[in-house]
């Protein structure tokens, strides 16, 4: 949210795409609302169960004049990031994505988990479960290293300048 209102000054509506049948999404949309209300910013949740939900979310956040969309993790919104991503541009609205590859696929900017990381690291947990760990035993951990991505070219299309104090806070940048 904190960077959202670094790129967007005048931030006061996002739009938080999501799906509520997907576990932890109300959790999210929690502590999204304490960001939100701390940065003086109003939400609006729009559920995307389906591709069919996804254009008319994006219809509902442009007529809220919304000037930024959230997308959240959901198995709909994954599949159908292409459509995700082409509306953002359509609409004009900036969007803060959580996976990177909707990123390198065309979209704005990402903030989430490094996955690979994650995976890496839960390799090394089924190595230690293959050698006879018990996996009770094995501490549970949270994920120690996140990503920031923001493509330039996506920026260009809907008319946004990113500041330089924020590109160079990115892990990468997409030209």
């Amino acid at each position: 949210m904190e960077i959202l209102k670094e790129i967007v000054p005048k931030l006061s509506r996002v739009a938080i795409l999501g799906t509520s049948t997907n576990p932890g999404t109300a959790q999210v949309i929690k502590e999204t609302e304490l960001a939100a209300r701390a940065l003086e910013v109003n939400l609006q949740y729009l559920d995307a169960r389906g591709s069919k939900d996804i254009e008319t979310a994006f219809r509902a956040a442009s007529k809220w004049h919304a000037d930024a969309v959230l997308v959240l993790a959901g198995p709909g919104l994954v599949t159908n990031r292409k459509q995700v991503i082409d509306l953002g541009i359509r609409y004009r609205l900036p969007a803060m994505y959580y996976r990177r590859e909707f990123v390198e696929d065309g979209g704005l900017m990402s903030y989430g988990v490094n996955f690979a990381d994650l995976d890496r690291r839960a390799a090394r947990y089924v190595d230690k479960i293959l050698k006879g760990a018990k996996p009770a035993d094995l501490p549970i951990e949270q994920p120690k290293k996140f990503e920031f991505i923001i493509n330039l070219k996506a920026a260009k299309q809907i008319g946004l300048s990113i500041p330089s104090n924020v590109l160079a806070r990115a892990d990468r940048v997409i030209k």
